[in-house]
């Protein structure tokens, strides 16, 4: 399995299809990556709280899940706090790197990069984070975890030490204890993070954090 590819047409923006070249030859983006069993419009209702000046693109996981509605980055393993499998995970991280590409050659200069996840989608923000550390102003990662294995740009990433805002409830019934603990080791030793704690959100986004969140982006990309 090489990539698991994104498609293009089933990406939302924030900006209308017209402004879309124009808008990110002269504004940050941050691309948006949804969690398991939501789509590409799931995180587009967190714009409103985060900074307008930035243009965001949301965009759809590759997997359709059987039997239910919404899309999956990659099968979930349900195992010591949750889990995946790594080949899944870097599939679909290179399809991410692919759509990047490509719409980085709908226009002749671009500006930073943020990624921005929650669950499934914030375990893709950090593996796009190890795949290519250089490419990226930072990370937001909601309610996430960390797949499993050695990935070729981690010494990088542990150079380069990325910004990464972790928000989580310590209490959250699906990324439990282990995956927590186990992004904490993975975070402290590759990325300058800044961990936030939200008792009581369980696995979901509280106003304080999409508040907190926006905060960060604007000082993170400068707008």
């Amino acid at each position: 399995m090489t990539e698991l590819p994104v498609d293009e047409q089933a990406t939302w923006w924030s900006v209308p299809a017209a402004e879309i070249d124009h808008a990110i030859a002269t504004r940050p983006l941050v691309v948006l990556l949804h969690g398991l069993g939501a789509d590409e419009r799931d995180l587009a209702g967190l714009v409103p709280a985060l900074p307008a000046p930035l243009v965001y693109a949301s965009i759809r996981a590759p997997l359709p899940i059987s039997g239910m509605p919404g899309y999956a980055w990659f099968p979930p393993l349900l195992a010591e706090g949750i889990s995946a499998d790594a080949a899944y995970v870097d599939a679909s991280t290179r399809g991410v790197l692919s759509w990047l590409e490509k719409t980085h050659a709908r226009a002749r200069t671009h500006q930073a990069v943020a990624l921005l996840g929650f669950s499934q989608g914030a375990a893709m923000a950090v593996q796009l984070l190890r795949h290519a550390p250089e490419l990226f102003a930072g990370a937001v990662a909601l309610s996430g975890f960390v797949a499993p294995g050695l990935v070729a740009g981690d010494e990088a990433m542990s150079q380069i030490r990325p910004p990464v805002f972790w928000g989580y409830d310590p209490a959250d019934p699906v990324v439990t204890t282990p995956a927590t603990d186990r992004l904490r080791d993975f975070l402290g030793a590759h990325a300058d993070v800044q961990e936030h704690r939200y008792a009581g959100i369980g696995h979901g986004i509280s106003g304080a954090e999409a508040t907190a969140v926006g905060r960060y982006l604007t000082d993170l990309l400068g707008e």
